[in-house]
């Protein structure tokens, strides 16, 4: 039972099952028994030899680069991460999962890596010889992508050691609470480096993009003009979840994050329908910010009856609904790999009757300039919203025909 309860709380915490005999659960209980006393969990300090080992790589290295990803989102370690990039002056890019960690505002962030072309963020990695990676799992992202042929060093500092894989050969691990790790790592190196202009040109190409999409008024409505709306509604610490499909890969490519958790996006399996009952959790655990579920419609439909459950607990969140009547990441795959789709489009409910129908509101956005003021009137009643937003995604192949032919060093 100890060790049940020592496993969930350590590294890595989640459940645990414990199975008991029948004749065990129903003995007697004898006299005298008392609680365990509680075995706290500590963080711990890196080995001093692994903190001297990765100084040693640094001290010869060129061109570094971090890469952030969830386990950063720990208490104190997005803090710890960004006091070690501007200490060292190192670019900082995250996975998916790790948005937040280190905000997109800072200069030396490069954005999000996880799309599956080669975007912009991935020529700071093709400039790096060394990768120091905090707080990341293979799960995450394929290394692959970012270290092809093999060649760079990789510092792994995380809480355990990192899993075997052919494109990540860790050079050293770093393993303890990963605040403590880069504060030693930190101090530890007795260098600055320099910035090239690499990290500037990314960041001005996704601000670019952005901006781009506050001026398309079409409707149906591209999928970036929905990203800059979403963006422009929410504060730096409200929390917007991105459910799986080709709405993820939009807003995790383009949504500008500043805190860690403000952004959360399903991976490793990428399960779809998981944001709605996860803007539940989130506004259980943080109900004074803003909390939107942006998904597909095939998503919503996967777990929308959870709205039953936030309007009769009073739980008030936001849905926004990207309706195009097909699993749209399925067909923009498909197109690229196959030059054709199939069996991917389904028929949609009326979504506002179908959010009235559980007592939530229902919304129905019908040209481009509704749907800010639609936005903003949702996240500002204290009810449980559903707004549909019909969504172009033509725009899906324009995307990585562009990054096709993008090519570096920039």
């Amino acid at each position: 039972m100890r060790k049940a309860f020592k496993t969930a709380q350590t590294e890595r915490p989640g459940a645990v099952y414990l199975a008991i005999p029948e004749d065990v659960e129903s003995a007697p209980l004898p006299e005298g028994l008392a609680p365990l006393p509680l075995n706290v969990v500590r963080p711990q300090d890196p080995s001093p030899s692994q903190v001297a080992r990765a100084a040693e790589i640094l001290a010869t290295a060129r061109h570094p680069i971090v890469l952030a990803g969830h386990g950063a989102t720990r208490a104190g370690a997005s803090d710890a991460l960004v006091r070690f990039s501007e200490k060292l002056g190192l670019p900082v890019a995250t996975t998916f999962n790790g948005k937040g960690v280190f905000p997109d505002d800072h200069r030396h962030a490069l954005g999000a890596v996880g799309f599956m072309r080669h975007d912009y963020v991935n020529f700071g990695f093709d400039e790096a010889d060394v990768l120091i990676t905090a707080g990341y799992e293979l799960q995450e992202f394929d290394p692959v992508k970012i270290n092809p042929a093999r060649d760079k060093k990789i510092i792994h500092v995380h809480r355990f050691p990192a899993e075997v894989d052919d494109h990540y050969p860790v050079a050293v691990g770093v393993h303890g609470d990963i605040s403590r790790s880069l504060h030693a790592l930190g101090d530890a190196v007795h260098r600055r480096f320099t910035m090239n202009g690499t990290g500037e040109k990314i960041r001005r190409m996704l601000r670019e993009e952005l901006e781009q999409g506050r001026e398309e008024n079409g409707f149906p409505l591209s999928p970036r003009r929905v990203v800059s709306d979403i963006r422009e509604a929410m504060g730096r610490e409200d929390i917007v979840l991105a459910d799986t499909g080709a709405v993820k890969m939009w807003m995790a490519r383009m949504y500008p994050t500043y805190e860690p958790n403000t952004m959360l996006v399903s991976n490793g399996l990428s399960s779809m329908g998981f944001s709605v009952p996860g803007a539940l959790a989130a506004k259980l655990a943080h109900p004074r910010r803003k909390v939107l579920a942006a998904t597909g419609d095939g998503a919503f439909l996967m777990n929308s009856q959870e709205l039953e459950t936030a309007v009769r607990e009073r739980i008030p969140f936001v849905v926004l609904v990207w309706e195009d009547g097909a699993y749209g990441l399925i067909e923009w795959k498909m197109d690229l790999e196959l030059g054709r789709d199939s069996h991917v489009a389904f028929g949609n409910p009326d979504f506002v009757k179908y959010a009235e129908s559980f007592g939530a509101r229902g919304y129905r956005i019908s040209s481009a300039d509704e749907l800010l003021p639609t936005l903003r009137k949702a996240l500002a009643d204290d009810v449980v919203s559903v707004i549909a937003v019909p969504v172009d995604y033509s725009a899906n192949l324009g995307l990585t025909d562009k990054l096709g032919e993008l090519t570096g060093p920039f």
